[in-house]
């Protein structure tokens, strides 16, 4: 049985420690260092203790998967909202990490409720109206950040690595930045990996994250958190066929698809503070329709300074002070499709290295990123299928044409605009 064992936070230090055992009994430790912006007050103390709840909830999955369980014990009773929210994480949220283990939702860990309902209005202690906004160095994130300037908002940046270092763009975006260190519990993992039965895969890394960012604004006295997603991540990868348990779509993006906005945002309005906003500010806009509006306003400034490559600058101790682009994935591929019509060949290439449309080593991930020959959708954050083909059939004149025929797309516009939450309708007004 998978057992949430507990967490703390050192109000001297702003450090948390979130514990867990697996089914082997294995103790696990997340390590959290939040950044100490202004001395602690014990107002905080009701608000920021539900935060890192939430995070005790979340970060989970990362320990969980080593070895999964149908059951789970919490050290506290949950109601069926909050029951409903976990499954949806340790369901949909682990489906790529079920796909690829030969797993099925009756394989996964199931929450049952103790209560009916457990709601206590708490107060924001502090005022409204200052924001957070996550940031990677990428072009979503860089966007947001030229949005909030151009509001004229009073906002800082959040980073969350696992080391000391953070891209230095992120320094040009912002005059200050919230840097929090995120120790996983590498020692605890590996040596789960010598037990039997042993598994790993991904996790809904953008919940956790937000998780954090939460608790950094609680203690920075900030009441709206502003993630960089836009609509991505309703396209499924493939289905887990179950009909006893129910069918599982399989999605790496889970925990950035506007079900799961929606549902994270619920979970803070009714267990944190319902005065705090959690939410994209670009939750509107197709991908394609982001990275126009990023040629816009920021290729100028950034073009050569930021990266959405995973493999080059995201990974465990990778030092990414300098961002750059391996030119060879799929999220590289996948950029690179996005920017061809509305950045130059000669500019766009002059970042890569090369044309990517002439790379023999990216043609199964162009079929894959545009649906043909049957190739599966690559395990990244990317865009549709139907938005990713409409992206190559407007490139600018003087790309390379792919050795393959690419449909035309099917009931698409990428300046179509998708629902997003209230408060970012009014976001001038916060």
């Amino acid at each position: 049985m998978f057992r949430f064992v507990g967490y703390d936070f050192d109000k001297n230090t702003f450090v948390a420690n979130f514990r867990y055992t697996d089914a082997e009994g294995l103790l696990f430790t997340e390590t959290v260092h939040f950044k100490k912006n202004i001395e602690y007050s014990s107002a905080l103390d009701e608000i920021l203790d539900r935060a890192l709840k939430l995070s005790f909830l979340l970060a989970g999955t990362s320990y969980y998967k080593a070895h999964p369980t149908k059951g789970a014990i919490l050290p506290f009773e949950i109601d069926r909202f909050t029951a409903k929210f976990l499954n949806l994480v340790y369901n949909e949220g682990l489906s790529q990490f079920a796909f690829e283990n030969h797993l099925s939702r009756k394989d996964l860990v199931s929450f049952k409720p103790s209560l009916e309902e457990n709601l206590t209005k708490v107060a924001l202690p502090f005022g409204k109206g200052r924001v957070l906004a996550l940031q990677s160095g990428g072009k979503d994130s860089i966007l947001t950040a030229t949005l909030l300037d151009e509001e004229e908002k009073d906002w800082v940046a959040f980073y969350a690595g696992s080391t000391a270092n953070h891209p230095e763009v992120i320094d040009e975006i912002s005059p200050a930045v919230d840097h929090v260190i995120r120790e996983v519990d590498i020692k605890g993992l590996n040596e789960a990996s010598s037990k039997p039965g042993y598994l790993n895969g991904h996790v809904p890394v953008t919940y956790i994250l937000m998780s954090y960012a939460l608790i950094q604004a609680v203690l920075d006295h900030r009441s709206t958190v502003i993630t960089s997603i836009g609509h991505e991540g309703e396209e499924p990868h493939s289905i887990i066929a179950d009909s006893e348990a129910g069918d599982l779509a399989v999605n790496h993006q889970w925990s950035k698809t506007w079900t799961a906005e929606k549902y994270f945002a619920e979970y803070v309005h009714r267990y944190v503070s319902s005065e705090i906003q959690v939410g994209s500010l670009i939750r509107g806009y197709s991908e394609l329709r982001i990275a126009e509006l990023f040629a816009e306003k920021c290729w100028e400034k950034y073009g050569h300074s930021f990266s959405s490559c995973n493999v080059a600058n995201y990974r465990q101790k990778v030092n990414n002070t300098k961002l750059t682009w391996c030119g060879e994935c799929a999220k590289c591929a996948n950029s690179f499709l996005v920017f061809a019509p509305f950045v130059p060949a000669s500019e766009l290439t002059i970042l890569f290295g090369n044309d990517l449309f002439e790379n023999p080593k990216l043609i199964n991930d162009f079929k894959g990123l545009l649906g043909v020959d049957g190739a599966e959708k690559p395990f990244e954050c990317v865009g549709e299928v139907n938005e990713l083909r409409e992206a190559y059939h407007k490139k600018l004149e003087g790309y390379a044409d792919l050795p393959l025929e690419v449909p035309a797309p099917q009931g698409f516009s990428y300046k179509n605009e998708y629902p997003v939450q209230d408060f970012v309708k009014n976001f001038t007004e916060i």
